[in-house]
């Protein structure tokens, strides 16, 4: 492995601002799921169209793009090469997902060429660990700390996104502290961005929420952003400001941008469409509220 000088999160983020309107379009077998629960075909080739789609028309509007090596990653890089300013993102993931349920475990894809995704103009790489009380926490924690040193090894930014969930049988999840216990656990590993769960599942009183994201911010003390999954796309555009106003400097965010194109009958005409709309309101949100990464304490 070549070492090199890793860039700075300037290369994920919007000229002039230090903060991040990030499209996420690493979902694998969820998304075939979801292309099946609305009638479109869902085979291998619809997967990488539509991720390709998603590219096409938010890419242009975003401070940077996520995508797994799967689906999409070879043509994306080939012949539909990002705009610049967009910076590239590549999940380094291997999921434990059971067909049409959740991602249930997590592990650091040992198989993707660090080195060739940076000659591929990779400038991060994604981890999505699944954090729950299961007994299992050492080897989550042990796995993120390998991504991280990976990411310097190679040269290329860390994005780290802990998801917290119940553990099988666990009847008092509190999905608050949840946030908070992973933030905990990961946060110290220093990445250079961590990817967070919006609180109260970005419902409820704007206040209250921007004081639910502010215990986040201070557990973590470094430069992050929010994910949009698990929460509503109508209730999104408030927790991406609440986290904001709390010290966030921005969004990851996929379902909640192109989710509901898939329920039409022409998802492409609909990314074009509503989903070109909510990202720019995001950006709008997010370059008011958000805070630098600079500025991350």
């Amino acid at each position: 492995m070549t070492v090199t000088a890793p860039p700075t999160l300037d290369r994920l983020a919007r000229p002039g601002t230090g903060t991040f309107a990030m499209v996420a379009m690493d979902q694998r077998e969820s998304l075939r799921t979801m292309l099946r629960e609305e009638s479109h075909p869902a085979d291998d080739a619809a997967l990488v169209s539509f991720k390709l789609d998603v590219a096409a028309v938010l890419a242009p509007l975003a401070s940077a793009f996520l995508i797994d090596r799967y689906y999409g990653y070879p043509e994306l890089v080939s012949t539909r090469p990002l705009p610049a300013g967009c910076g590239l993102i590549l999940a380094v993931d291997a999921l434990t997902q059971p067909p049409g349920g959740p991602v249930e475990d997590t592990d650091l894809d040992e198989a993707v060429d660090v080195d060739q995704a940076r000659r591929d103009g990779v400038v991060a790489l994604k981890l999505l660990v699944i954090w729950k009380r299961d007994g299992h926490e050492d080897r989550r924690v042990a796995t993120a700390e390998r991504f991280v040193a990976l990411c310097r090894r190679a040269g290329l930014l860390s994005v780290l996104e802990p998801v917290a969930v119940a553990a099988p049988g666990q009847r008092d999840f509190d999905l608050d502290a949840a946030i908070l216990d992973a933030a905990a656990a990961f946060g110290p590993l220093g990445p250079d961005l961590y990817k967070g769960q919006v609180p109260h599942r970005g419902q409820g009183d704007l206040d209250d929420l921007v004081t639910a994201c502010a215990k986040l911010d201070r557990q973590l003390a470094r430069p992050w952003v929010v994910l949009s999954n698990g929460v509503a796309a109508t209730d999104f555009p408030t927790a991406v400001e609440a986290a904001c106003r709390a010290g966030a400097s921005g969004m990851l965010a996929g379902r909640a941008l192109w989710r509901d194109a898939l329920a039409t009958a022409d998802p492409s005409a609909a990314l074009r469409t509503e989903s070109v709309r909510r990202l720019e309101r995001l950006v709008g949100i997010v370059d008011r509220y958000g805070r630098s990464w600079t500025e991350a304490r």
